[in-house]
């Protein structure tokens, strides 16, 4: 049976629960997945280091959240390149992104980065973030597969970017303007496709 499509809305497709045991396990160590585990991994020692307080390791944490950053173009593109796709890797991919995104703005809420008025896209990508992992979750449950859109990417790699300016503020004099718009502009870019994506679902949540 097919699944009902919003025309703009994001594609959804039945999952095909069919999969090779000896090809999965062989992708475990694939290099794009160690790259996924150590985007994951890099997340505590990034948070420390930001909200240490020395300058020194703040720019370290930067250096390091750069490198991870950077780890999500790389482990995507030689899944692809390589044809080393795996079900682990699409699932832990997206969630690397979050735990990163979540992470940094709980950290720099903390430590005072961000101002009163910055809450409002920062608590935005928090709660869309969260919709839609759970959106994805309900959907999956029914054989469903939420594909990612282009916008969806760049949605991430304007949060990818504001974060990083945002680690600078204390570092670099003058850039808390720059930091600041960027946040808006991947807050507005997250609510966006937040509503694409319940938009694409909604045939599916009222039961067509």
């Amino acid at each position: 049976m097919g699944v009902s499509h919003v025309p703009g809305a994001p594609l959804l497709t039945r999952r095909n629960n069919h999969c090779s045991l000896a090809g999965m396990s062989s992708n475990l160590t694939s290099l794009p997945n160690l790259l996924t585990y150590g985007r994951i991994v890099a997340i505590p020692v990034v948070v420390y280091l930001a909200i240490s307080g020395y300058p020194d390791l703040r720019w370290i944490a930067f250096a390091l959240y750069v490198a991870a950053a950077v780890s999500d173009f790389f482990d995507g593109y030689l899944a692809r390149k390589w044809n080393q796709s795996s079900a682990l890797g699409r699932m832990l991919d997206p969630i690397a992104d979050k735990l990163l995104i979540g992470a940094l703005v709980i950290a720099l809420a903390w430590d005072g980065t961000l101002g009163p008025w910055d809450l409002i896209p920062a608590i935005a990508i928090m709660l869309r973030e969260i919709f839609v992992s759970g959106l994805r979750e309900f959907m999956g449950d029914k054989g469903i597969v939420v594909h990612v859109t282009k916008l969806a990417k760049w949605k991430t790699t304007a949060q990818l970017v504001a974060l990083g300016a945002l680690l600078l503020m204390p570092l670099l004099p003058g850039i808390d303007i720059i930091a600041r718009i960027l946040l808006w502009i991947a807050g507005i870019l997250t609510v966006w496709t937040g509503y694409d994506y319940f938009r694409g679902a909604w045939p599916t949540l009222r039961g067509n």
